[in-house]
């Protein structure tokens, strides 16, 4: 072996494979394959994979604990002290407050204004409308994890110097970052080091430790990794999910970018859209950034500031913003570096530089969820393990032979696959590498971001955001290649068809992964002060409004589209602002059906939602005006006009560019309806005719008192209209759109991805009747000033966030299984979610999607009834009403998840609660990590009295409601 630095400890599994088999076993490990599920054993063969199912020992320091039930327990909780207080240490009082002293508009200079929340209109200096392009997202481009490449050379992370601003602080080091050049020169490295294992590394030290010890004034010793240490946090099934990816990237201080990723670009700025002549080749729309993302730094517009180190906290520090592009069945280990500085109130008054990684909502072990509680410290890294498996994987297709869960794949290559005959599989004629689990649980469009301890709306809102595009069988971004709409048995029932790629908008230039009409887009509000610095207001717990919309963080830009087919992965990725897109298209004169200002004229354009939330629906949902799809009487509102879209939502649509009279040279534009005249709720969706045509007053920033700075907003919510334009381009010479027409999947012809339950089958319906029941209601009950936010779990009273309680407890059906092995499939549980207030709680369940049983007692809107979600919205809105009811299975993975609201000033503000997924047969629960400079150590959790057993079983609703 080359990589001498490949250690481990000696209960610790480490895999000398890659894509090859392990070569030794864990304590107690069990195998799977040849010997059959759940056997103990230590020997090996080419055709098993063994790892450690079980309780950590009473020796480990993760040892499970007997928890401490009911309301005495959890009253105790409240004289302990907060989970996340280590964060604080080394500043002035060791105090939360501490981290808030340098904001740009403290609490005394706080106006009334609702928008921005608490400040004053953000001054635009020289930006204007519709004069900078998007920017597109960069990809993270991971490599094969080879753990024979010799890294004995490679320097570690590299420690804060002194420097410049804005990327550096010229005299502070406990203020300051790596230079831009150290970073990029660490991470572009090759290999990986130390290497990864499935324990946490608590043996390397952490290399900013002299500099923590110098804030801190005590000798700091903590690790390299601030994963929680011990069995109960370990990777789990580690080589039988062994990663075979990986990727580094450095949270970090705002700084230029210097083209690290340009070489691991799939697209390499060769191929489609992005080689040389294509829409997209230029980046940033100057002739310096043609191929290349080198010399783009982070500023919102052309026309606006820089943004300081301390403003701005992105991956790798730098934009465009980051998109990380994977395969089902090719797992990947993301080593997230905290670079951010070691004196939390080095961050111009808002965020906190310890941070926790949540990929919304993959289907990951605990350990790798990104859980509030596993925050780690700047100068270490967390090693997050993403399996990337089909949920089901215990349970459904566990022999790996339907074509429709699988790998895009080109010819030649291999992957592991732990199927009824593990080992290498190779990439057969139709280009899928069949892997297990349920193919109707496939995602495609996903995100990750912070999950700090009451710090996740300042950290995300900084800029700690990524979007996550999953490629597979059925979606594996390239349009021409064994269309399912082409083959004659693809809508014949139980028939599975030969072709099974959707063919969704996205370029045929490479095997998969094409993203030429595939794009990307993340939309937030956002405010700065008068010196253009990004600003935040940490004084209000009810939700964080800013006066301009930003898309993919640039302020109203364009896009060039050709005249065909597009597809477009929305994210709201606001705080606390609520959306509700429209599409217009303008005419300079008449022409157009609503009239609009300075003489010209809009129409609306009809388009289809194919994907809610991460996952591409049964049917596609068409836009066009012809359907009430939520029964309220009113079609109209429908027309070219998404949804109620909360924070963290997805909604996937395609539009087609070449119908509907557009042609090229026209100008469109998305069109933001929903305003906001309080944080803490949506007010109202506004007539797309009332905005386009002024009736709705548009918002004017005035000054008051003639000292030139802007005092506050005149008419109406700042963030509604126009805030991106589409210029449509002809198609080049040789170009067709092979896409596939979403009207073909509409309600009544094909299918894209069927729902596994149907709400209103007898047949479906019994299998909820045995279902353990929970209820959670969301609201202000039993809160305080500091935490006025709160959950009622089962009946019970509210309680306000700590992660040291668990609220419930469900239970895996089976423990892992063998390939082949047959299995009935894993239970339901039946979660009610309530509203509890006058209030707007987009609710967020980790790990697991859900189907809409019922919404306000009813069936779903169209564009809910045929999806499964993440996000579940509870609120006065008649798009969301006061009560949901959702259908879960857990599955294939155990550990520690939460729940909360995503408005996430709520989430902070105590509206989050924890629940562990128990293995089967688990009686203990498990301890709660305390991270510290020092490492990370453990306390004992409490529990609600009904966290096992739920407030009874069944659904609450009957047949033909």
């Amino acid at each position: 072996m080359k990589n001498s630095n490949k250690t481990a400890p000696v209960d610790a599994a480490t895999s000398t494979r890659g894509d090859a088999v392990p070569t030794w076993t864990r304590r107690g490990a069990y195998v799977l394959g040849a010997l059959g599920a759940a056997s103990l054993s230590v020997a090996v063969t080419a055709q098993v994979v063994v790892d450690y199912w079980g309780e950590p020992p009473t020796t480990d320091e993760s040892a499970y604990v007997e928890p401490a039930v009911g309301t005495v327990a959890n009253d105790a909780l409240k004289t302990l002290e907060h989970s996340n207080h280590g964060s604080y240490e080394g500043t002035a009082n060791d105090a939360k407050a501490d981290v808030f002293v340098e904001t740009s508009v403290p609490l005394t200079a706080q106006t009334t204004n609702k928008i921005p929340t608490g400040g004053k209109p953000s001054p635009l200096f020289n930006a204007t409308s519709f004069s900078a392009p998007l920017l597109i997202f960069e990809e993270f481009g991971p490599q094969k994890l080879d753990p024979t490449l010799d890294t004995s050379a490679n320097k570690g992370f590299p420690a804060p110097t002194l420097g410049a601003a804005p990327a550096q602080h010229p005299s502070q080091l406990t203020r300051s970052a790596p230079s831009a050049e150290a970073i990029e020169g660490f991470l572009g490295q090759k290999g990986i080091k130390p290497f990864p294992a499935a324990h946490a590394n608590t043996f390397d030290q952490n290399p900013w430790n002299a500099v923590a010890s110098e804030f801190i004034g005590r000798d700091i010793k903590g690790p390299a990794e601030g994963r929680p240490p011990g069995e109960g946090w370990a990777h789990q099934r580690w080589n039988e999910m062994y990663p075979q990816t990986f990727f580094q990237t450095v949270q970090g201080t705002s700084r230029m970018n210097l083209g690290l990723r340009d070489k691991v670009q799939l697209h390499g700025y060769a191929k489609g859209e992005f080689a040389p002549g294509g829409l997209y080749h230029n980046t940033a729309g100057v002739p310096a950034t043609a191929g290349t993302t080198k010399g783009i730094d982070i500023r919102f517009h052309p026309g606006l500031p820089v943004q300081q180190a301390a403003s701005v906290w992105t991956f790798d520090g730098t934009m465009p913003p980051k998109l990380l592009m994977v395969r089902y069945g090719e797992g990947v280990l993301m080593r997230h570096y905290n670079g951010l500085p070691v004196d939390p109130a080095a961050n111009k008054g808002f965020g906190l530089h310890t941070i926790s990684t949540h990929q919304h909502n993959g289907h990951n072990p605990a350990e790798s969820d990104g859980v509030a509680q596993a925050f780690f410290f700047p100068g270490q890294f967390y090693d997050y393990r993403w399996p990337v498996q089909l949920a089901g994987y215990d349970t459904i297709n566990t022999g790996a032979t339907d074509p429709r869960a699988g790998y895009p794949c080109v010819p030649g290559e291999t992957l592991w696959v732990n199927d009824a005959t593990p080992g290498k599989k190779t990439c057969p004629a139709d280009g899928v590498i069949r892997i297990r689990g349920d193919w109707r649980e496939t995602a495609s469009t996903l995100w990750f971001h912070d999950h700090m301890l009451d710090f996740t709306a300042q950290n995300v809102y900084k800029g700690n955001a990524a979007m996550m595009n999953v490629y597979s069988a059925i979606d594996r971004g390239n349009e021409s290649f064994n269309c399912h709409y082409k083959d004659p048995n693809a809508g014949k029932a139980g028939v599975i068809p030969k072709n099974v790629n959707l063919c969704l908008p996205s370029g045929s230039a490479m095997p998969w992964g094409n993203r030429d009409y595939d794009i990307n887009l993340v939309i937030g509000d956002k405010a700065w002060d008068k010196d253009g610095q990004l600003w935040f207001n940490v004084f209000n717990k009810d939700g964080f409004l800013g006066d301009r919309i930003l898309t993919n963080f640039v302020y109203h830009p364009y896009l060039d589209v050709r005249a065909r087919r597009y597809r477009f992965r929305i994210l709201n990725g606001s705080v606390a602002r609520y959306l509700s897109v429209a599409l217009v298209k303008e005419f300079p004169g008449a022409g157009g059906t609503i009239k609009g200002t300075g003489g010209k004229t809009y129409t609306p354009i009809p388009f289809h939602m194919i994907g809610n939330d991460g996952n591409l629906m049964e049917h596609a949902v068409a836009f066009d005006g012809k359907a009430d799809l939520d029964a309220n009487g009113n079609k109209a509102e429908h027309a070219g006009t998404l949804p109620q879209q909360a924070i963290g939502e997805r909604y996937d649509i395609v539009v087609d560019f070449a119908k509907n009279g557009i042609k090229p040279g026209d100008k469109l534009y998305f069109v933001n309806l929903q305003e906001h005249t309080d944080p803490v709720k949506t007010n109202k969706r506004l007539p797309l005719a009332d905005v386009l045509s002024g009736k709705y007053k548009p918002a004017v920033a005035v000054d008051d008192d003639g000292d030139k700075v802007l005092d506050r907003w005149r008419d109406g919510d700042p963030g509604i209209g126009k805030f991106m334009e589409l210029r449509v381009k002809a198609l080049a010479a040789g170009q067709v759109d092979t896409s596939m027409d979403p009207a073909n999947y509409v309600e009544g012809k094909l299918k894209m991805v069927p729902l596994k339950l149907n709400r209103d089958s007898a047949t479906d319906h019994a299998k909820l009747q045995n279902a353990v029941h929970r209820s959670f209601t969301f609201g202000h009950s039993g809160g305080t000033d500091d935490q006025p936010w709160t959950v009622k779990v089962d009946n019970d009273a509210g309680y306000t966030a700590d992660m040291r309680r668990i609220s419930a407890a469900p239970k895996l059906s089976v423990n892992p299984t063998a390939g082949g092995s047959v299995q009935n499939d894993a239970p339901y549980e039946v979660w009610y979610l309530e509203l509890g207030g006058g209030w707007d709680h987009p609710v967020h369940v980790h790990f697991e999607e859900g189907i809409i049983l019922r919404r306000n007692g009813k069936q779903p809107p169209a564009w809910e009834k045929y999806a499964r979600k993440d996000i579940f919205r509870v609120g006065p809105d008649n798009q969301a009403g006061s009560s949901v009811e959702v259908a879960f299975q857990f599955r294939e993975f155990a550990g520690t998840f939460v729940e909360h609201c995503h408005s996430t000033q709520h989430e902070d503000n105590a509206m989050l609660l924890r629940f562990d997924i128990e293995r089967a047969g688990q009686t203990l629960a498990m301890p709660t990590p305390m991270p510290t400079w020092d490492g990370v150590h453990y306390t004992g959790s409490a529990a609600l009295t009904t966290f096992r057993s739920g407030v009874g079983k069944g659904t609450t609703y009957q047949l033909g409601q």
